[in-house]
């Protein structure tokens, strides 16, 4: 039985892969920073599956020394991690370089790279212990191209698309596969974050289309981890059918 460790389990796109991991019988040792949400995520889940095993813990991706720690400091039965999924992320404003808000900037880069480096090098000799090793990373869309007003966010996930191709390199010699799953418009609390609360704005992103769901990205990962050992996805890109890029949708 696999045990998988998702960073931003309490929500998004996080949560959905709590849920169809649980389905498919992993183990799962999850994290994010609010408590509350965490504890309800468990209570559903063992109220769903009695029989799983799951581990929940609070962790701040952005803390370098609360990272180290928190992983240090796992259960021993929880430290053979075969699955890393980093999916902890955010996106903050849709301004103009010129307009841009430092702290949202410093927010993104701390969270979409910074955490995710921090998180990868603390659970990466946990990793080389298992016959099975994982990694996935969460991009978007916006590390394959630049869009107007994008700029900061885009340029951590062109970060994070680059740290995908020097992970599978790096780690090669310890068998640890390394998958980049790379959404389009997936309705979460993604856009409500961007523009800072305010959820007229948000649900007018997906307004006249049908976005991806949490779901369908979870679903997605859960095909890749299934592959055979032979066999790695590297990179992936899913959108909406009625997305083109990261501009350009087909509203009704």
């Amino acid at each position: 039985m696999r045990t998988v460790l998702i960073t931003g389990a309490s929500s998004g796109i996080g949560l959905a892969c709590a849920n169809v991991l649980a389905k498919e019988g992993y183990r799962l040792l999850l994290c994010a920073r609010r408590e509350d949400r965490l504890a309800q995520l468990k209570k559903e889940l063992l109220k769903q599956y009695p029989n799983l095993d799951v581990h929940t813990f609070i962790l701040d991706v952005r803390n370098r020394e609360e990272v180290a720690e928190a992983i240090a400091n796992l259960p021993e039965e929880w430290k053979n991690i075969d699955v890393l999924i980093n999916n902890a992320g955010l996106s903050q404003g849709l301004d103009a370089l010129q307009d841009g808000d430092l702290d949202d900037w410093d927010r993104m880069i701390d969270t979409n790279v910074k955490g995710l480096l921090y998180v990868t090098k603390a659970v990466t000799p946990l990793l080389k212990k298992s016959t099975n090793a994982h990694i996935v990373n969460i991009g978007s869309i916006a590390g394959k191209e630049v869009y107007p007003n994008g700029n900061v966010y885009c340029a951590t996930k062109h970060a994070v698309d680059a740290l995908n191709k020097a992970m599978r390199i790096d780690l090669l010699s310890f068998g640890i596969k390394v998958t980049a799953i790379n959404p389009g418009m997936v309705e979460t609390e993604f856009s409500e974050v961007r523009f800072h609360g305010d959820k007229e704005r948000a649900k007018s992103v997906y307004t006249g289309l049908t976005p991806l769901s949490g779901e369908d990205i979870a679903e997605t990962i859960a095909f890749v981890l299934s592959r055979p050992a032979h066999v790695n996805i590297n990179d992936l890109l899913i959108m909406p059918t009625a997305q083109a890029n990261g501009t350009i949708v087909n509203r009704k």
